[in-house]
């Protein structure tokens, strides 16, 4: 007798269940925020426990009925609920809007030691020779290791590396390449005093060939001393001159 009342009860709540799920349509919306992150948020209908999620456009589509409840929620947004009504079934551009969560960082004080450095601690040595990566890579290849004899006899032997490294050539290469990376040094810190505007109105040199003028300059070992001052009043006489010389050389090419 129990088993025929639960199972009545069952075709009852299951009939009730199916006539409620049949009221409902689909109703398809968007949300729209101050991002375009708007994938993955969770669209829930409150009395029927239906869940979804939206697309990467913010669209959405969920069964509902008139009265369901909307909850919309996500880890970057404020939650939101919406009360659905008939003109939400019908509307083509049915939109919820959702609110960042603005996560506030506690104050960050920034203060300048100017005299904490690693010559301050300790790590390196006073007046220390800093050198650039062509200037170690030349000094390793041709620096003469003088270390004591295994056996402590007095002298001591000398690392055959500089020796190899003239031999085979590299210590050529390496000296051609620290040349360019000075005359690259040079060239950025003769464009980064002057503009190309200097170069062609002030100096009169073709916009073509400014270049050519930068790798003409940078040349003379007088000019790169006075470059390397960083006194502009003297680089800018020099160069003026240098950009006669220059036009000459041009004028004789193009004959």
């Amino acid at each position: 007798m129990i088993n025929k009342v639960l199972c009545v009860l069952v075709v009852v709540l299951s009939q009730t269940a199916w006539s409620q799920d049949q009221d409902r349509a689909a109703v398809n919306g968007k949300i729209v925020s101050n991002t375009n992150d708007l994938e993955g948020v969770y669209v829930v209908n409150a009395q029927t426990e239906v869940m979804v999620t939206t697309a990467a456009d913010g669209s959405f589509s969920i069964m509902a009925k008139p009265g369901d409840t909307l909850v919309f929620s996500s880890i970057q947004f404020k939650e939101n609920r919406v009360l659905l009504t008939n003109e939400n079934f019908t509307d083509l551009n049915f939109t919820v809007k959702l609110s960042l969560v603005m996560h506030q960082l506690q104050e960050v004080i920034v203060r300048r030691y100017d005299n904490i450095n690693a010559v301050a601690l300790g790590i390196v040595p006073s007046n220390q020779k800093t050198y650039t990566e062509s200037e170690r890579k030349l000094r390793t290849a041709t620096a003469l290791d003088a270390t004591a004899s295994a056996s402590g006899m007095a002298g001591g032997s000398i690392s055959a590396d500089p020796f190899l490294n003239f031999l085979s050539g590299r210590t050529k290469m390496l000296k051609k390449e620290l040349i360019v990376e000075k005359k690259e040094f040079f060239m950025k810190l003769l464009e980064n005093m002057f503009s190309l505007d200097h170069f062609v109105n002030r100096l009169k040199i073709p916009s073509e060939y400014v270049k050519g003028f930068e790798y003409y300059a940078v040349e003379n070992d007088k000019f790169t001393v006075i470059l390397n001052s960083k006194n502009k009043t003297s680089t800018e006489f020099l160069l003026a001159e240098l950009a006669v010389k220059y036009k000459e050389i041009l004028a004789n090419e193009n004959k």
